[in-house]
Parts: C-alpha cells; sequence; structure tokens
C-alpha cells in the first residue's frame, strides 16, 4: 500500500461498535425512557448483560475505559452494594422476565473484586434474572497479582469464558505504558484458569503503543500463540488525551506513524493467519472451531459494544458507572462520574443520563455499517426487503461510492457490494461514508487504522 492511501484512509472514524456513536446520545432518553423501554420486552426475548466495574489498582496510560485508580478496596465495597441495587431494580422493571443468556463483566478491572465479592455479584445477578442453562458468561482480567482464590471463585460463579489482557510483553513497551506484565504471569493465570475447568480464553494485544515496533508486535504475538488462546483481540492504540486526561503520560513523538502501524498490524496479522488462526472482521482472530469463527463464515457475525461478538440477543442491558445498553428501541448510557452514578441510583434506582431513540432510517444505517464492519458487503436486496423504500438513498449512495472508488475497493455485481482485500483495512472509512452524524463534525476520533 503506498504511504499517500494510507494517509489518506486512515484519518480519524469512529470504531463502530454502535450506530450512532456514544457521542451524539443526547438528555432527551433518560430514566423514565428507559424504564418504559425495559416493560416493552418480552418474555420470550433474550438479554446479553454487561457489568461495569470502573476500578483498577494501577492505571494503564493507554486505557481508553472509564475507570478509576484505587490503592483501597473501600471504594470498590461501597460501589458493590449500589450496583446490586440497580441490577434488582432494573430486573424488576424488565417485568416479562425475559431470559439473560449473555453476561460480561468490564472495567476497569473486574478481578480486582475479592472472592467473597465475585461470588456475591455474581449469585446477585443470577438471582435476579432468569438466566440460561448455558449462560456465557464472561470476566475481563488483569493477570498481575490475581489469587488462586480468585481463580477459585470465578470457577465457582460459572465462568466460561476468560478474556485476559495483555497489549504487549516487551518491557520497554510496558514501560512506556506504565503496565509491567510478564509472560510467566500471564501463563500461571491461563493454566490456572484451564485447570479449573475455564476452557474458552481470549488474550488482549494492541499495536500502535510508544516505542512500539514490527518486531515487538510479532515478538508479543509469538508469545500469545505460544498460550493457544481460541481467540485473540488485536486492537490498535487509540490515543484521545483530550477524553483521557491519563493519556497525556504518553508522548505524541513517541507514537507509531500511521504508515507505521499499518504495518505493525499487517504483518501480525498474516503471523496469526499462518499459526491457523481465521481473521473476524478488523481486528480479532479465532480457532476455526471456535463459535466467533463459525459465525464468521455463516455471515451470523455482529458488532456491540466489547467488538465482534456472535452475541444475538434481543437486548443488552448495561449495569454500573458509564455503562451502555441498547434495546429494541434505542440506546442508554448511565452516569459516568463513579460518586454521581451512585447517588442517583441510591436515589431512583436507575441512573441514565443519556441515550438515543433509533429511528427507521437509524436502524438501517446501523444494519448497514454493522453488515460493513463484520460481513465487509452489502446486498441492497438485503436492505430493500428489511427497509422498504427506505433503503431507496441507500442505494444512491453505493452507487455514488461505487462510481468514485479510485483504488477499486468497492466490488460491484448487481445489486451486491463486496470490499476487496486491499479496502479491509480501511473498512472503518468506507463505513463512515454512510454515517450521517459523521459529516456533523461534532465529535473527536482515534486513528482508523
Amino acid at each position: 500500500m503506498q504511504p499517500q492511501l494510507i494517509e489518506k484512509y486512515t484519518k480519524p472514524v469512529p470504531r463502530y461498535t454502535s450506530y450512532p456513536t456514544a457521542p451524539h446520545f443526547n438528555s432527551d432518553v433518560g430514566n423514565e425512557t428507559y424504564k418504559s423501554w425495559l416493560g416493552d420486552l418480552k418474555k420470550d426475548d433474550s438479554l446479553s448483560l454487561y457489568v461495569h466495574i470502573p476500578f483498577c489498582d494501577t492505571l494503564c496510560w493507554f486505557c481508553g475505559c472509564h475507570t478509576k485508580h484505587t490503592l483501597k478496596y473501600q471504594p470498590v465495597a461501597d460501589y458493590l452494594p449500589v450496583l446490586m441495587k440497580e441490577i434488582t431494580a432494573i430486573s424488576k422493571y424488565a417485568k416479562n422476565r425475559p431470559t439473560a443468556t449473555r453476561l460480561h463483566w468490564g472495567g476497569g478491572s473486574p478481578t480486582i473484586l475479592n472472592p467473597e465479592d465475585i461470588l456475591r455479584l455474581a449469585n446477585h445477578i443470577k438471582s435476579s434474572f432468569e438466566c440460561s442453562d448455558d449462560l456465557e458468561f464472561s470476566i475481563e482480567i488483569d493477570p498481575r497479582g490475581i489469587s488462586d482464590e480468585q481463580l477459585d471463585a470465578m470457577a465457582e460463579a460459572g465462568l466460561t469464558r476468560a478474556s485476559i489482557g495483555v497489549q504487549d510483553f516487551n518491557p520497554h513497551v510496558q514501560e512506556k505504558i506504565n503496565r509491567i506484565q510478564t509472560y510467566e504471569e500471564t501463563k500461571r493465570v491461563v493454566d490456572g484458569l484451564r485447570a479449573r475447568g475455564v476452557n474458552s480464553l481470549n488474550l488482549d494485544v494492541m499495536y500502535g503503543l510508544p516505542n512500539q515496533t514490527q518486531q515487538d508486535v510479532e515478538a508479543t504475538v509469538d508469545k500469545v500463540i505460544s498460550l493457544g488462546p481460541d481467540r485473540i483481540a488485536f486492537f490498535g492504540y487509540a490515543h484521545v488525551p483530550w477524553m483521557k486526561k491519563h493519556q497525556t503520560m504518553i508522548l505524541e513523538k513517541s507514537l507509531p506513524d500511521n504508515s507505521e502501524r499499518f504495518q505493525q498490524a499487517n504483518h501480525a496479522a498474516k503471523r496469526l493467519i499462518e499459526a491457523g488462526y481465521q481473521q473476524i472482521g478488523l481486528d480479532h482472530f479465532a480457532k476455526p472451531d471456535d463459535a466467533l469463527a463459525v459465525a464468521e463464515r455463516e455471515n451470523r457475525l455482529a458488532r456491540n459494544f466489547q467488538g465482534y461478538t456472535e452475541d444475538n440477543a434481543d437486548a443488552l442491558l448495561g449495569f454500573g458507572a458509564s455503562s451502555i445498553g441498547k434495546l429494541p428501541q434505542g440506546y442508554v448510557q448511565n452516569i459516568t462520574a463513579t460518586s454521581d452514578y451512585m447517588r442517583e441510583i441510591e436515589d431512583n434506582g436507575v441512573a441514565i443520563a443519556k441515550g438515543y431513540a433509533l429511528s427507521d432510517e437509524d436502524r438501517m444505517r446501523a444494519h448497514l455499517i454493522e453488515k460493513l464492519m463484520c460481513d465487509y458487503a452489502i446486498d441492497t436486496g438485503d436492505l430493500t426487503r428489511k427497509f422498504g423504500t427506505l433503503a431507496k438513498p441507500i442505494e444512491l449512495e453505493l452507487q455514488d461510492l461505487h462510481a468514485h472508488d479510485e483504488e477499486g475497493f468497492i466490488i460491484k455485481n448487481e445489486g451486491h457490494y463486496s470490499i476487496s482485500e486491499e479496502g479491509r483495512p480501511y473498512i472503518r472509512s468506507i463505513a463512515a461514508t454512510f454515517d450521517t452524524f459523521f459529516a456533523s463534525g461534532k465529535a473527536r476520533h482515534s486513528s482508523a487504522v
């Protein structure tokens, strides 16, 4: 790929884990709207539950999550009963008792919870919601300092999949991101989970980090492959210091440029594919027999706030400070500041700060963008069957995109449009052409590669 094309297609754009994206949520959607939407959920609807633990005992400078640093357990202990109060309230507003099929804990670091609280929280969720017998339960794990007792508690709670943060194994990169983590302590947690029957493992790796080179990324990828995870999430570092002040600790001059980022991503992807992993969308990899890989081959791949998924639940309910939910009617997001969230839950049981009520056109554009991000293709006949006459302007936009495609990234076959292999690394930029909110320029985003 020529450097000028890399620069052309790596302008900052959204990651498209939702449409519209969170910066375009508004205060028109609040607590009462959310309660009404919950009440409309049907008995035979399926739920995906997300629980946010906004605390870490060390603050990684690359982090883009809503979290806060604490060296004491008391803030976590104070947060937990409030979180459980929200879970109780939401379960009652969802009065028709839909069934939870997925449960995911994120953060922050959910593994900041002590063993007793891991079990306490898991049991509270399972007693508050109807849960399927084959509930898929995943937790984001920071392997640094995790105890055997915590691993025991997670296994007892019914953990089925663990997502383990790695980022980079090279000490000189770790120093620049304030995350010192050895291969040996990571392997200890991997082995410990498998010994307890948790065999579905995902490892998170990053490229584009400060002072990171292609050789650094490839060395980390080789060590990750040696651990044999079922899935690998391979994200590009998003430098957004205007949103995350701790990222100012990372000097911009230490970051690889767009060309280097592209090479890091490209070479590491080839290495993973050679090792037998199937590439899933833009930044995930999975063993061919993994459920995510099967979903990709069967065109059932989806995308939500955790990235690529085979989760097809009818609604996603978020719990905890800053968490986001998606229901058939639209999106909701909790208050971000932990103290403000806790006060609102204590007063009202619900703590919505903002959200977005979807129009039919929004649903159509969300479907289109998700299909592009997941399948690298869109069929106008499918759009027409799903959305009727609303699809007509999209057909014209697709025709216009194809007509002005100087690089040959867009392949047209009657009403079917697909993205060439060469164009796939730039799918976020291509998807942005169908985003009517992006054109407003009201939000800032990270690099597209």
